[in-house]
């Protein structure tokens, strides 16, 4: 069957939790060309704190609720708020489900977009992770209306945070500490969009993985 198991899949959660401890002084250096230079060591708080709460057979859904809450609860700053509704609108839509679709996929990732959008008022072209979070969405869409299986639609969504991160270059920051750079805050990656796309990316190819395995 085209989808992945919700029960006991929380080692994808895991997976993007590995993956941002691994780049957490990337981040952080992104972070200090326009910001505060914190990003990534926040990001690592959360998530290694998040860690110690997921046990691995836990329900993927489940696993990222415990995420969201954690980030949310438990970390300070904007960065907390931010992903924590990102993730909670993700299991909202997956904890219902025994096994994920491609369709379901779709609803999750607007639903989350929704979210976001609420959350921060923030819109497609402010350089925020919606600028990886959007284009990433829109490419799966896509693949999804081309009939393309799970494993193509998820590489899309892969390429498309790829796409969407490295766009933010061009972009003039709208939000956040970056903004009082205007102009200056021109040809540098933002931080968020570039956690966003390691999330996406990995939680993409971790996904990939399951579907290879059936």
């Amino acid at each position: 069957m085209d989808c992945v198991a919700n029960r006991g899949n929380a080692k994808i959660t895991l997976a993007i939790i590995e993956e941002i401890h691994k780049n957490a002084a990337y981040l952080s250096e992104i972070d200090g060309a326009t910001g505060d230079g914190d990003h990534g060591v926040n990001m690592d708080k959360g998530f290694m704190m998040a860690k110690e709460r997921i046990d691995e057979n836990m329900d993927f859904s489940e696993s990222l609720k415990i995420l969201g809450r954690t980030l949310i609860m438990d970390i300070g700053g904007s960065m907390g708020p931010i992903y924590g509704t990102m993730f909670s609108r993700l299991n909202r839509r997956f904890k219902k489900e025994e096994c994920i679709t491609k369709e379901v996929m779709l609803e999750a990732l607007n639903n989350a977009i929704e979210g976001l959008m609420d959350l921060a008022g923030a819109k497609v072209g402010d350089k925020t992770l919606i600028d990886t979070l959007y284009p990433a969405t829109e490419s799966y869409k896509q693949a999804l209306s081309e009939n393309k299986n799970f494993n193509e639609c998820l590489q899309a969504l892969s390429e498309g945070a790829e796409a969407g991160k490295e766009n933010t270059k061009n972009l003039v920051a709208k939000i956040g500490r970056a903004a009082r750079l205007g102009e200056r805050s021109k040809g540098f990656l933002d931080a968020g969009a570039t956690s966003c796309c390691i999330i996406l990316k990995t939680m993409a190819a971790s996904m990939q993985e399951e579907l290879d395995s059936e």
